[in-house]
């Protein structure tokens, strides 16, 4: 059975600055840069946007950062699709039917798992060490769990050892409506009772842009890194779409090898002003030669990523991409056989970014045909030199 939605909402006086991040995972170094970037102080509110946590290596760190910083901060924690595997575990229940559905066309499986732990298994395996259940559990020295009937044990480990921790992820709400605004991580199908909402269908949302959804208030989101949503440049800047009222905030932080992580800037949680900060911890160097914009550029996006090798050259591939058919370079390490047999690229361009001498450029890649790099958040290829900090 479906669960519906929790909602909070938290009185936050007008003219207090709200800070929102989306999509976190476990990277405690973007979120320390980022939160130091935009000078979090205790007078402001803080807002992350789900995904806190999984797929990254400091996954328990953050959650303990997190918790550490509700002491001295006001920070309301909202739960992603990532979060609530978590959840499902420490309670011991039956996933959402959606999330088994799921599962179930990812991963190839036919027909249904015979109990709760088996249906979590395929995904606790493929994080491995990038969880924080496993993490928790190996700082307890408890065994890595080998198959799903090691899940039991695991569970009564940590329920048993870190009651603070498993605490605060068996109570993150869903949504954060407040004033002109609702924070959700994957969507929203509209915003009028909203506690009425299945919470599965909040937390994974995917193209919630795509939906044609508008709003009267505005709707921010994560989930869907925004570089997925144009079929060109690769930008991992926040999405806006003004007339609807849409702000997707998610930058691809540890999912992607140029992504960011962002945070939108409320002033004043009543108004319409906001801006944006990003931080993604890249090296950066500094442009000496100008290069123009390439033209007709392609981004390769992990919905559509499937490619065919045609030739190699030191650290880089030609690849030819099927649906689109176009032919790139690409670094030899982005491409990778996935559980369909099939080799895939990570996200791919063969934009050449404009560059003027003197821009700051932060260093994705350095292979053997250019560099690859970001502008302004911007990934594509420069040609030129450059001057190291």
């Amino acid at each position: 059975m479906s669960r519906l939605a929790s909602v909070i909402r938290p009185a936050i006086e007008p003219g207090r600055r709200v800070i929102a991040i989306s999509d976190i995972h476990g990277n405690l170094s973007c979120l320390k840069g980022l939160l130091k970037q935009v000078r979090l102080t205790p007078d402001d509110v803080l807002i992350l946007v789900g995904d806190l946590l999984e797929k990254g290596r400091d996954s328990l760190a953050v959650l303990r950062f997190v918790l550490e910083l509700q002491k001295t901060h006001t920070v309301y924690p909202l739960c992603g699709n990532c979060d609530y595997i978590d959840r499902v575990f420490l309670e011991g229940g039956s996933p959402d039917p959606a999330f088994s559905v799921q599962m179930n066309e990812r991963l190839g499986v036919a027909g249904h798992y015979s109990n709760a732990d088996q249906e979590l298994w395929p995904v606790l395996e493929y994080w491995g060490n990038r969880s924080t259940l496993i993490q928790m559990g190996l700082e307890i020295g408890h065994p890595m769990p080998r198959r799903a009937s090691d899940l039991p044990a695991l569970r009564a480990a940590l329920l048993d050892y870190f009651p603070r921790e498993t605490k605060f992820l068996l109570k993150l709400p869903h949504i954060l409506e407040s004033a002109n605004f609702i924070f959700v991580h994957g969507g929203i199908p509209r915003e009028d009772n909203l506690d009425g909402l299945e919470a599965y269908g909040c937390m994974k949302n995917d193209d919630f842009l795509g939906q044609g959804l508008s709003f009267r208030k505005w709707v921010a989101v994560g989930h869907w890194p925004v570089t997925l949503y144009d079929p060109s440049i690769q930008c991992s800047n926040p999405r806006v779409e003004r007339d609807r009222r849409i702000i997707s905030l998610d930058g691809g932080c540890v999912l992607k090898v140029d992504g960011q992580l962002n945070a939108l800037i409320i002033p004043d949680i009543t108004g319409d002003e906001f801006s944006f900060a990003a931080y993604d911890g890249l090296p950066r160097v500094t442009a000496l030669d100008g290069q123009e914009a390439s033209y007709n550029p392609i981004n390769i996006r992990w919905s559509d990523s499937v490619v065919e090798p045609l030739a190699e050259n030191g650290d880089c591939l030609l690849v030819r991409h099927p649906s689109s058919g176009r032919t790139l370079w690409v670094p030899r390490d982005f491409v990778r056989r996935w559980r369909d047999g099939r080799l895939h690229t990570e996200d791919a361009t063969d934009y050449c970014l404009p560059v003027a001498p003197g821009d700051e450029l932060a260093l994705v890649r350095e292979t053997q045909r250019g560099l690859l790099v970001k502008k302004d958040g911007v990934t594509g290829w420069y040609h030129g030199r450059v001057e190291r900090k």
